[in-house]
């Protein structure tokens, strides 16, 4: 009688843990690589939401772009949410990442930034322009300053991959310094180094610096930098990714985005 009591007790107590996820206690785990800012705010934002659905969200930030993706390699985490797609495009071919990209969340429009001219055609002829040293993100500096007149591209490129050498007409003769550390160029534009800085918005936002306020020139929204949840292959169907992906696009995180950022941040659903 007593081993028909433990069994039935036993039995109550698998079946009251495998209902725990419909309390708001989580059944499951996702260790999720972020940067600071938004993409880590954003994630603070839908825990409680994947919490109802039995999902809980252990968020590690990063300040750089390189350990990320190293530690998703590794399995240090489940996925990360840092990169947008010409970078991680970029990181599969050169590192041989077997990374696939489960869905886009926001884009964040790159700016120029000057602490010596208020406008871009203020900026004199033989101005430095401080770049980020990843390549990946030259392509998208270069089709911004081109799109503003400042330089011509040589056509028929690839723009997402263009890189200073491939620029055909500079009338300013604008000098190009491509030395700097992404993370870094927040710092370079505070010493007022350089004539123009362009900075990533996720950086920028991260320093109190306002991308629709202060800076001299801001990309067009309609962008193919999107910012992306990259998992490794073999999790590409995992049920709490794909639920990770759809909180993430949920209304409520869209307005979130578009409440916090006004703007400097873009969410997108697609």
């Amino acid at each position: 009688m007593k081993k028909l009591v433990a069994g039935i007790l036993t039995g109550v107590l698998a079946l009251s843990l495998a209902a725990c996820g419909s309390d708001g206690k989580s059944d499951e785990k996702l260790v999720i690589g972020a940067a600071n800012v938004p993409h880590s705010k954003i994630l603070e934002k839908a825990a409680p939401l994947l919490e109802k659905e039995g999902i809980e969200l252990d968020i590690q930030t990063y300040q750089d772009y390189v350990l990320p993706n190293q530690d998703l390699e590794n399995g240090d985490l489940d996925a990360n949410y840092f990169q947008h797609i010409p970078y991680l495009e970029l990181e599969i071919k050169n590192k041989n990442y077997d990374f696939v990209n489960v869905g886009g969340v926001h884009i964040e429009p790159i700016g120029i930034y000057s602490k010596k001219y208020k406008k871009l055609e203020d900026l004199p002829k033989g101005a430095t322009v401080l770049l980020s040293n990843s390549i990946s993100d030259h392509g998208r500096m270069l089709s911004l300053l081109e799109a503003k007149g400042l330089i011509t591209l040589k056509e028929g490129i690839d723009k997402t991959a263009a890189e200073i050498k491939d620029i055909t007409k500079n009338p300013k003769n604008l000098k190009f310094d491509a030395n700097t550390a992404p993370e870094m160029l927040v710092q370079m534009y505070k010493n007022n180094e350089g004539d123009a800085v362009l900075i990533n918005s996720n950086f920028a936002i991260d320093a109190d610096i306002n991308p629709l306020e202060d800076s001299i020139a801001l990309e067009d929204k309609e962008s193919v930098y999107v910012n992306v949840i990259a998992v490794r292959k073999e999790d590409e169907n995992d049920k709490a990714i794909k639920k990770l992906v759809e909180v993430l696009r949920s209304e409520e995180i869209q307005d979130y985005i578009l409440k916090e950022w006004k703007g400097s941040v873009v969410p997108v659903s697609e």
